[in-house]
């Protein structure tokens, strides 16, 4: 991983990141650039960023995940995350694809039933329920916890 750095995101990044998180498809709201933690190459560009967004005043969630494909299978993600999960108090939540369950369970982060989950999460789980009717993949969404 030389070559990086991994630090607290600039204002003036906030472009880049939202750029980059269409880029790697994942949910593009709540994006606000105070809460990233970004990896930046040699060149200045935001390569990797994840972020701890609030969902009222109990409940945060490790989100916004991404990594550029050009940059991946070099441990930013982990560099990323790591920092996130030393900066913040737990409970910590995430929702996932279930493919990349198993990334977050090395963390220590367990899946959820939708009876353990806050209300925030199992309603948006319940959304993706009734839309995976029309989907063809096997994947579900996972809402996991670390504690």
């Amino acid at each position: 991983m030389t070559g990086y750095e991994i630090r607290a995101a600039l204002e003036a990044e906030s472009t880049q990141i939202r750029n980059l998180i269409h880029l790697v498809g994942i949910n593009p709201t709540g994006l606000d650039w105070r809460r990233f933690i970004v990896a930046v190459d040699q060149r200045g560009q935001v390569v990797a960023c994840g972020q701890v967004k609030p969902h009222g005043t109990e409940i945060r969630e490790l989100a916004s995940i991404a990594v550029h494909p050009d940059h991946r299978k070099l441990g930013l993600a982990r560099a990323v995350i790591e920092v996130l999960l030393r900066e913040n108090p737990r409970p910590l939540y995430l929702m996932c694809m279930s493919h990349n369950g198993p990334m977050y369970e090395k963390f220590g982060f367990q899946v959820l039933q939708t009876g353990q989950m806050p209300r925030y999460f199992s309603r948006i789980r319940k959304l993706l329920d009734v839309a995976s009717i029309f989907k063809k993949s096997d994947e579900e969404l996972l809402v996991m916890k670390l504690e």
